[in-house]
């Protein structure tokens, strides 16, 4: 599932791309950004809003899933967004081997020189992180969410906090194993929180509550029906950032 922590201020932006296990987490700041910040990529002179993107190693199974990573650092640039890429210094909980998917014996990774890989080195250590500089912060996909950031499942995390918030997962019912993890949105619904069926191509937007969410690997389906979900989601983030 993917993961989510929420803070809730004033003209906040809140992401939330969910992956089929814990996987993206998104944390909104609120305000305006006090200082300038190095970008990911520079498109526009004056940048539609700073958003920090929170990597959690490089790999779906015990880091960040490239995948989401990419496609929202893609979406995020071709908006004209001022981005921060950010990492914690710290060690894995463990290193995959992703050709078994079986822990690799007594080998060891630092979390900020992997997710390094997939921000061509330009990345900042998380604990320097200030909500006063950012409008948003996303957190991609895999498995290194909750490993390494320990964040929880986003849909659970966000009934907790908001509990009136709306959020998707997707499809309620598995339909043939094309949403095999439909059975979290009826999680969703026991703690308070409303889930509103969505496609994988879209993003559902909870105005009250300033909470973005989409789909993305909660439907096994083509990597580009993911992207444009993930397009979606960042479009309707940037916006609600600049109100």
């Amino acid at each position: 599932m993917a993961a989510l922590r929420a803070l809730v201020a004033s003209r906040l932006a809140v992401t939330a791309a969910f992956a089929p296990r814990p996987g993206l987490c998104a944390l909104p700041f609120g305000g305006a950004a006090q200082s300038p910040r190095a970008a990911f990529h520079a498109s526009a002179p004056r940048p539609v809003a700073r958003v920090a993107v929170v990597l959690s190693g490089c790999g779906v199974y015990d880091g960040t899933e490239l995948h989401e990573a990419s496609s929202i650092l893609v979406h995020l640039s071709r908006a004209g967004a001022e981005v921060q890429i950010f990492a914690p210094d710290i060690p894995q909980m463990h290193v995959i081997d992703h050709t078994k998917g079986q822990p690799s014996e007594g080998e060891t990774r630092n979390v900020l020189t992997e997710s390094a890989r997939i921000a061509r080195g330009k990345i900042t250590d998380l604990a320097k992180l200030s909500a006063a500089n950012h409008d948003a912060a996303v957190f991609p996909g895999g498995f290194g969410a909750a490993k390494n950031l320990l964040c929880c499942i986003a849909p659970v995390l966000a009934a907790k906090v908001l509990r009136s918030v709306e959020v998707t997962v997707g499809h309620e019912q598995e339909e043939g194993g094309r949403w095999p993890h439909a059975g979290t949105a009826q999680v969703i619904k026991a703690l308070g929180a409303k889930h509103c069926v969505t496609g994988v191509t879209e993003a559902h937007v909870d105005r009250k509550n300033k909470v973005v969410t989409t789909p993305a690997f909660m439907c096994d389906t083509a990597f580009h029906h993911i992207h444009d979900g993930l397009g979606a989601m960042v479009s309707k983030v940037l916006e609600l950032a600049s109100k």
